[in-house]
């Protein structure tokens, strides 16, 4: 579900293109010329027309013509490949307006954090070329302040919504990143399951590997060398007997579609969730989940620099809140005081 948390087994589906890590003898290129060298695209021509076409990215995220003067720093991961589906046409640069889209909810010199509306995708992905992203739209508002660019330090899915990190410098990325990796963040979700759990709280611990072919997790053992522990705390807040329940989760690992394979291993699936159940969605009038409910509601972390907390709270969306209030009837409405459950476990 994070960055920090990604399954290594992941790096046996390599990306299209030419891939290339910066050295540290080549730091301070520009991304122009670090691609125009005869044993990568030749020219600075055709390394131009690259980048203005969509098919050169830099550290996973898509390199806009703003960014030919990038400077590289080692370590900086980038790749091109010349017959990127899509790509034939010069791509159309975002408006400096896309911004707008965006609900920043915390933002300094070298942290920012996005509330992200669910059916974004927190950065481009290879598999979908020209998809909008919460990157490239966060690129557009920090170009309209002559800042340079924001690096996402961990991911949620597309049609999950709520809080992601991104960092404006190299330092700061790298500091937040370890963060991550030491599973020091309080990472707490809210989401629709079907049916109650029981107990209404506890912990879910599961092995999952990940599948590079389907691109999807499944449950697994110990034994299993490509298996990963999977820790997430849950707690319900609200029972609607074998329907449904609202329920606030803790991760404590990050593995990519955590919550949404451990939900339903343990026998209560996402409302809306599509690829780790049978293909049966949430239907109740208006209040249909038409995505999985899942929101990312709280994050704690400490600042890259200062060291203080940073403690950020997203609302739960407009079509969870309706789901939860067509499970409620006649009752309107999130009840804060179910909020306070969360608390720390």
């Amino acid at each position: 579900m994070d960055h920090a948390g990604l399954d290594p087994s992941r790096s046996s589906r390599q990306p299209p293109g030419s891939q290339w890590v910066v050295s540290a003898t080549e730091a301070g290129c520009r991304l122009d010329a670090f691609l125009a060298v005869r044993e990568r695209l030749r020219s600075r021509g055709r390394a131009k027309r690259a980048i203005e076409r969509g098919q050169v990215q830099l550290n996973e995220e898509e390199a806009l013509p703003e960014h030919a003067a990038t400077r590289l720093s080692p370590g900086d991961r980038v790749r091109a490949w010349t017959d990127r589906p899509g790509s034939a046409r010069v791509r159309r640069r975002p408006s400096r307006d896309t911004h707008r889209e965006l609900a920043i909810v915390y933002e300094d010199a070298s942290v920012l954090v996005v509330n992200k509306p669910a059916g974004l995708l927190t950065v481009q992905l290879a598999r979908r070329p020209g998809a909008p992203s919460a990157a490239s739209l966060l690129a557009s508002y920090l170009r309209s302040q002559g800042k340079r660019r924001a690096w996402v330090v961990h991911r949620i899915d597309r049609d999950t919504s709520g809080l992601v990190v991104f960092a404006t410098n190299p330092s700061a990325r790298e500091a937040l990143k370890n963060q991550f990796a030491r599973r020091e963040p309080e990472r707490v979700y809210l989401a629709l399951v079907r049916g109650t759990p029981d107990p209404p709280a506890g912990v879910w611990r599961d092995q999952l590997r990940w599948d590079a072919a389907s691109l999807a997790q499944t449950v697994t053992d110990a034994r299993d060398s490509r298996a990963r522990e999977a820790v997430t705390n849950y707690r319900v807040l609200e029972s609607f007997g074998s329907e449904a329940a609202f329920v606030c989760l803790r991760l404590h690992t990050g593995r990519r579609n955590q919550i949404r394979i451990q939900a339903s291993a343990h026998g209560h699936p996402l409302l809306g969730e599509r690829m780790y159940v049978s293909p049966v969605g949430f239907r109740r009038g208006n209040g249909a989940a038409t995505r999985q409910a899942l929101h990312a509601w709280r994050l704690r972390f400490l600042h890259p620099d200062t060291g203080r907390p940073i403690s950020v709270e997203a609302p739960l969306p407009a079509d969870l809140r309706l789901s939860l209030s067509e499970l409620r009837k006649p009752a309107r409405g999130i009840r804060v005081e179910n909020l306070r459950k969360c608390g720390d476990f």
